[in-house]
C-alpha cells in the first residue's frame, strides 16, 4: 500500500511542470490555489483538511501545524491519515511553500507514522514501518505536474493509511519575527479510474569507486527494456558532494536521444523532460554520473553516508493503466563499450557557484563564514531523509535493505507466463543442460549436440566410458537474440564430451562444466581454445585438484573468486581464486535421515547474490535451497516448500530481490508438479509458479532470469528453451524510494538402487520412476591419490 501511494505522489510531483497536455485544476481545487496566501502565518485550510468537490473528487491539505523552528537546518515532520479506505488516484497538487523559509519539502506515504504528536522532530524517523516518497519540491526548482489523464494509485488494500509531511528550515533567520509557519501541500485525489497510470524508473550504480585525487570518474549505468511502451515526462539526479553532472539517455539502433542533464549540486527536484521520450520494447536506458576525487585522501564508495556517495537518475513515466508496471530498477551496466559513444555533452560538468551552492543547502548571508564541517553536517542530514537511509552506514546493510524492499513490492505486482510468440522451441538442439545471459542480455545456451547421457555413459567409479566417440563435433554453446531466437553466435566445436552447467562473468567469459571430462573451464566469446581449465580431464576424484562430475560454476563480479558445485559423486561446494588456485571448499555428503545445513545430495546448480554477499545452491536431491556467505562458507538460510518435491533442479537470482527455480517431475503417486517458482529471496515465500502452455516440462535442467523478470528455461530431456515473461496483474505493488536507499546459480535413494542410470540424464523409466539425474550412488567414490 505504501508503495503505491509513493508512485502516485512522487509522479505527481514531476507532472506539475509538464507545459503540454497537463489537466487543468478543478475548479474547487484551483480555488486552493488562487486562495493561498504569501504570508505563512495563515495556515490556510487547516481547519478544514479535506474537502469534497463532485461524487467522485476530494483535495486534501497537508500543512504544518504553525511551528516556529529555532535553529537553522532543522528538520520537522507531521502526519495526516488518508482519509478514504478505498482505492484513489493522485492527479494534482499544490505545494505552498516560500523559498525564503523553506529548503525543501519531502511527503512520505506509509502505516505508521514515528510519532503520535503533532509533529516532531525528524530525527525521530518519519515512519515506523516502510515509508515511500511521494512528493518533492525544492526551492528555487520549478514546479511539477501530471499530465491529464495520469494518476498514482493510493489506498484499497495495498496503499499507505498515513501522509507524513517533511520540511527542511534550511536558514531561520526568517523566523526572526517569531512567526509561525503552515507550509504544505495540497493533493487533488479521485475516486475516478485513471488510463495512464504514472511510474518511477530508477538507475542506479552500486559498485563505483572513486579513488582519491581523480579528477574524473565515469559511473555508467545501461539496462535493456523489455516491457510494454512507456512515456518519459519528468527526471531527477542525485549524488552526494562528489558528483559534477548526470545524464539519462534512450538509447535506439545506435542513436543517443537525451532524457535530461543536469548538475546534481543544483536543487534535486524533479525537472520535465524537455522534449516528449517514449522507450520501446528492446532500447536501451543509459544512465552516466561524473565525479571527482579531488580533494579527497582515501577512496570513496557507493553508500549511505555524507562521506560515500551515490549516482542515481529518477525517470518518471506513465504507461497504459492495462500493462502499467509501478516500480522499476536497473543497477547494471548492460553494454560498457557502448558508452564510448555517449555524446559528450555527457562529461561535462556543469558549474555551480559557490554562493549558489550555499543557497542551495539552505545558507544565507548569515552563514556564509560557516565551516566545511557545518556544510558537511547537513549534507548529511539532507542524504539521510531525501534517501531514507538508515542510520547504520555500512554499504552491505544499505544495498540489503534496498534489495528486501524492492521484492516486498514485486512480489504483488506481476504473473509468469510463456511468450508463446517465442520461436526458441523449434531450435535443434542437443540435450538442454546450462543456461546464461551474457554482459548484453543475450540468451547463451549450453547444450549436448548428439551425446546423450545415459546408463552407459559411466562405470561404477563414474569413469566414463564413451570416450571412443570423441568429443561433439557441433558447436555446443550458442548465443541467442532473447527476443526472437535468431542465432548470434556459437562456439565451443570438439571441445566437450557431456556439457552440464553454464555462466557467463562480467566480462562476457563463458564458464562451463563438463561431468565426464570432471572438468571446469573459461573460454572467451570468441577463443577456440579454453582460458583456464580446472580439474583432471577424465579423472573422477575427491582432492582438490579433481572433480567428480561438477554441475555448475558461478564467478563472483567483484571479487572474481570462482566457485564449483561439485557436484553428483562429491558433495561440496568449491572456491578458487580468480587464477584459479584452491581457496577452501564446504559441504558434505548428506547423513541418514533429515538433512542437515550444509549436506547436500547433489549441488545441482548455482546462484550469486553478490549484493548480500551469497552463494545461493540447489540442493537438487534433497528438494532445497541453501544460502551460504562467499567468504566464509557459513551457512545462512535454507528455502525449502512441499511444493517443490523431492527434486529442486535449478535456482537463479536477479537484483531487485526475486529468486527463481525448477523442480523435478514427481515421482509416481505424489502430488506435487514440475513447474517453474518465483519467490521473494528476502522471506523465501512463494510468489508464483508458471508452467508452459506449448509442450510440458519433460526434465527443467536449468534456468535464468533477467531483471525485467523475463524467464528462460532449458529441458534436457524435451531439448529445447521455452521462455516465460511478466504478465502484470491488477492493483499491487507500488514505488518505494526511501526503504530502497535505506536498503544470481552420492545417494541411494531406497528401493530405486540402480547403478546404470547413476548420475545420467536419461528417460525416466515409468516402471520404478528412477530419474536420469538423480544420481543413485550405491557406493561412495574411493579416494584418488593426490596430485600437485
Amino acid at each position: 500500500m505504501a508503495g503505491f501511494i509513493s508512485n502516485l505522489l512522487i509522479l505527481l510531483l514531476l507532472f506539475q511542470n509538464i507545459c503540454l497536455g497537463f489537466r487543468s485544476p478543478l475548479s474547487v481545487f484551483k480555488r486552493y490555489k488562487d486562495t493561498s496566501r504569501s504570508r505563512s502565518t495563515e495556515c490556510l485550510g487547516s481547519d478544514q483538511p479535506v474537502i469534497s468537490f463532485g461524487l467522485s473528487d476530494f483535495a486534501l491539505d497537508i500543512r504544518m501545524p504553525a511551528v516556529t523552528p529555532k535553529q537553522s537546518d532543522t528538520y520537522l515532520c507531521m502526519s495526516v491519515p488518508l482519509p478514504v479506505n478505498d482505492e484513489a488516484y493522485v492527479v494534482d497538487f499544490k505545494p505552498h511553500a516560500s523559498m525564503d523559509t523553506v529548503h525543501h519539502m519531502l511527503l512520505f506515504g506509509c502505516n505508521e507514522p514515528s510519532s503520535t504528536e503533532n509533529y516532531w522532530d525528524c530525527d525521530e524517523g518519519t515512519c515506523k514501518d516502510k515509508s515511500n516518497i511521494l512528493y518533492a519540491w525544492a526551492r528555487n526548482a520549478p514546479p511539477t505536474r501530471l499530465p491529464k489523464g495520469v494518476g498514482f494509485r493510493v489506498g484499497g488494500e495495498t496503499g499507505s493509511r498515513y501522509f507524513v509531511l517533511q520540511v527542511h528550515y534550511g536558514d531561520v533567520s526568517a523566523f526572526r519575527d517569531k512567526h509561525k509557519d503552515c507550509s504544505g501541500v495540497t493533493l487533488h485525489l479521485t475516486h475516478q479510474k485513471q488510463p495512464l497510470i504514472a511510474g518511477m524508473y530508477l538507475m542506479m550504480s552500486v559498485n563505483t569507486v572513486i579513488p582519491p585525487g581523480k579528477k574524473v570518474v565515469d559511473a555508467d549505468i545501461a539496462c535493456h527494456y523489455k516491457r510494454s511502451p512507456m512515456h518519459l515526462f519528468a527526471y531527477r539526479v542525485h549524488t552526494h558532494r562528489l558528483g559534477k553532472v548526470v545524464s539519462g539517455y534512450r538509447v535506439r539502433n545506435g542513436q543517443w536521444t537525451l532524457i535530461g542533464r543536469q548538475s546534481p549540486q543544483l536543487p534535486q527536484a524533479f525537472y520535465p523532460v524537455k522534449y516528449p521520450v517514449d522507450i520501446s520494447y528492446d532500447d536501451i536506458l543509459a544512465a552516466r554520473c561524473v565525479f571527482s576525487g579531488e580533494g579527497r585522501t582515501t577512496e570513496t564508495h557507493i553508500g549511505g553516508t555524507a562521506d560515500d556517495e551515490m549516482c542515481n537518475f529518477y525517470i518518471m513515466y506513465y504507461m497504459e493503466a492495462k500493462h502499467a508496471v509501478s516500480y522499476m530498477t536497473c543497477t547494471q551496466n548492460a553494454n560498457p563499450e557502448m558508452f564510448r559513444n555517449i555524446p559528450q555533452e555527457a562529461n561535462i560538468p556543469i558549474p555551480v557557484k559557490s554562493d549558489v551552492l550555499k543557497v542551495m543547502h539552505g545558507h544565507h548571508e548569515e552563514t556564509k563564514d560557516s565551516d566545511a564541517s557545518s556544510l558537511l553536517q547537513q549534507d548529511k542530514k539532507e542524504e539521510e531523509i531525501l534517501d531514507h537511509e538508515t542510520k547504520d552506514s555500512d554499504a552491505s546493510y544499505f544495498l540489503q535493505q534496498a534489495k528486501k524492499q524492492e521484492a516486498e513490492i514485486l512480489d504483488q505486482d506481476f504473473h509468469i507466463a510463456e511468450a508463446v510468440e517465442w520461436p526458441g522451441l523449434d531450435l535443434k538442439l542437443g540435450q538442454v543442460s546450462g543456461l546464461a545471459l551474457d554482459p548484453e542480455n543475450n540468451l547463451v545456451v549450453f547444450h549436448r549436440g548428439d551425446h546423450v547421457w545415459d546408463e552407459n555413459s559411466f562405470d561404477s567409479k563414474f569413469v566414463y566410458q564413451q570416450r571412443g566417440l570423441g568429443p561433439i563435433e557441433q558447436n555446443t554453446i550458442i548465443v541467442l537474440n532473447p527476443r526472437n531466437a535468431k542465432l548470434l553466435h556459437s562456439t565451443g566445436k570438439s571441445l566437450f564430451y557431456l556439457p552440464h552447467g553454464l555462466s557467463v562473468d562480467k566480462n562476457g567469459n563463458y564458464w562451463v562444466t563438463d561431468v565426464a571430462l570432471h572438468q571446469v573451464f573459461k573460454l572467451g566469446p570468441n577463443d577456440k581454445e579454453p582460458l583456464m581449465i580446472l580439474g583432471m580431464a577424465l579423472q573422477p576424484g575427491s582432492d582438490k585438484n579433481h572433480f567428480c562430475q561438477p554441475t555448475d560454476v558461478a564467478v563472483d563480479p567483484i571479487t572474481g573468486n570462482i566457485y564449483v558445485s561439485d557436484g553428483y559423486c562429491n558433495s561440496r561446494i568449491i572456491q578458487f581464486s580468480p587464477n584459479g588456485l584452491y581457496v577452501m571448499q564446504w559441504g558434505e555428503e548428506t547423513s541418514l535421515g533429515r538433512s542437515r545445513s550444509g549436506q547436500f545430495r547433489i549441488p545441482h546448480s548455482l546462484a550469486l547474490i553478490p549484493d548480500l554477499n551469497q552463494l545461493c545452491v540447489a540442493d537438487r536431491e534433497n528438494g532445497r535451497i541453501q544460502c551460504f556467505r562467499l567468504e566464509t562458507g557459513e551457512f545462512t538460510r535454507e528455502i525449502k516448500h512441499k511444493a517443490f518435491g523431492r527434486e529442486l533442479f535449478a535456482v537463479s537470482y536477479v537484483p531487485g530481490g526475486l529468486l527463481f527455480a525448477v523442480n523435478g517431475m514427481p515421482y509416481p503417486g505424489e502430488a506435487e508438479s514440475v513447474q517453474g517458482f518465483v519467490m521473494n529471496f528476502s522471506t523465501g515465500e512463494i510468489i508464483d509458479t508458471f508452467t508452459p502452455l506449448r509442450k510440458s516440462f519433460e526434465m527443467p535442467h536449468d534456468i535464468i532470469a533477467s531483471e525485467d523478470r523475463t524467464v528462460f528455461v532449458g529441458d534436457v530431456h524435451a531439448k529445447t528453451v521455452w521462455k516465460f515473461a511478466s504478465a502484470e496483474r491488477k492493483g499491487g505493488g507500488g514505488i518505494n524510494l526511501g526503504n530502497f536507499f535505506a536498503n544470481h546459480k552420492g545417494y541411494s535413494r531406497k528401493g530405486f538402487d540402480r547403478l546404470s542410470t547413476e548420475g545420467s540424464d536419461q528417460e525416466k523409466d515409468e516402471d520404478d520412476g528412477t530419474d536420469s539425474e538423480e544420481e543413485c550412488s550405491a557406493s561412495s567414490l574411493p579416494p584418488a591419490p593426490s596430485s600437485s
